[in-house]
């Protein structure tokens, strides 16, 4: 048995944004086959008594309590926090908190809009040229402990070259969907080895490497996110 976990997902409970009523998420998620989800909140965790009041409705899911941090060196998804922290916006903070408490840190959609040539003049910047091996080497790879290389909200090449860039620095990759309503649940998730019964348990697998960023969970055919595993690989420039 394995756990099978969308690592992205925003509701109206923490997130401005987001139109996904968690009630909604609980009965789509059991529909969708997911057996787990991590609630990652914008920079907010869910309050503690409402979270045990939701898992005890909810029981037949397992929902992890994290967020996501909005840094000065992007997006980090963060689970294992007991609390907000003042200063975590700063990555080498959040590294530093989430190694004393335990937590584990996936960043999130690290390539968004970067093969959009617009984005970076807008900015007055070049656009961006650089190999994975040298995307690699970028300060945020080295603080975090995971990529997130499988975002619904994200383009087949940016995926695809967030992967390139896990398999050049060697760390392991996440999927998930990024939902802000239900359309999104579960597009893209993360299979955990073991079948996890607790957010602990489920921590103790992630920081043992014990996960895979998946896709086909809603067609049914469910398998690792590779180069070849979506198709049009060949069109995607590298």
């Amino acid at each position: 048995m394995s756990t099978i976990i969308d690592m992205h997902v925003h509701t109206t409970r923490g997130a401005s944004d987001s139109g996904l009523n968690p009630e909604d998420l609980a009965s789509e998620a059991i529909r969708r086959g997911l057996t787990a989800v991590h609630l990652s909140e914008h920079d907010r965790l869910w309050d503690r008594f409402t979270l045990q009041e939701f898992r005890n409705n909810h029981p037949e899911t397992l929902f992890a309590n994290g967020m996501e941090v909005s840094t000065d060196l992007g997006h980090i998804l963060t689970l294992g926090l007991k609390e907000y922290v003042g200063g975590i916006r700063h990555a080498e903070t959040l590294r530093r908190v989430a190694d004393e408490q335990g937590g584990f840190l996936v960043v999130a959609h690290p390539f968004r809009h970067f093969f959009d040539p617009v984005y970076f003049r807008r900015q007055g910047k070049e656009p961006f040229t650089m190999t994975p091996e040298q995307a690699s080497k970028l300060p945020v790879f080295q603080i975090v402990d995971a990529i997130e290389a499988l975002n619904g909200a994200n383009t087949l090449r940016e995926n695809l070259y967030a992967l390139r860039v896990a398999k050049a620095i060697g760390k392991p990759v996440t999927g998930g969907s990024d939902a802000h309503s239900t359309q999104g649940i579960g597009i893209f998730c993360t299979l955990v080895e073991k079948d996890c019964s607790s957010q602990e348990e489920l921590l103790e697998e992630l920081r043992g490497g014990r996960f895979y960023a998946a896709h086909g969970l809603l067609e049914g055919n469910l398998q690792r996110f590779t180069e070849e595993s979506m198709g049009e690989v060949a069109e995607v420039p590298r």
